[in-house]
């Protein structure tokens, strides 16, 4: 199956959008909120909320490769390898799917 192209102007469009929406609402919580005094005051997070917090923490992340990458991108020295991206594709497909590898 072929997978058509998405225009960068729908994406991008959809993507400010997101933004836009996020910052409007973080800003009407923000002021919304009166400010309390009160020491007893507690604050529960949601499950989301709390892995969210939790991401930074988790060391399959590297800031510093993601850096890496974006600056080689930025080059345009980052070289890509479609062998390996298919391949992990195919990996992640029959992971999905509850699929083992077959046997050769």
């Amino acid at each position: 199956m072929k997978i058509g192209t998405i225009s960068s102007t729908v994406a991008t469009t959809a993507i400010d959008t997101d933004r836009r929406t996020a910052t409007q609402q973080s800003t009407t919580s923000s002021v919304s909120m009166p400010l309390d005094d009160d020491s007893s005051t507690q604050v529960e997070l949601s499950p989301e909320a709390t892995m969210l917090s939790h991401a930074s923490e988790d060391p399959s992340f590297d800031q510093a490769k993601v850096e890496r990458i974006a600056q080689a991108i930025r080059d345009g020295s980052f070289s890509i390898n479609p062998g390996a991206i298919a391949d992990k594709l195919l990996s992640n497909a029959q992971e999905v799917l509850g699929r083992s590898q077959p046997q050769h």
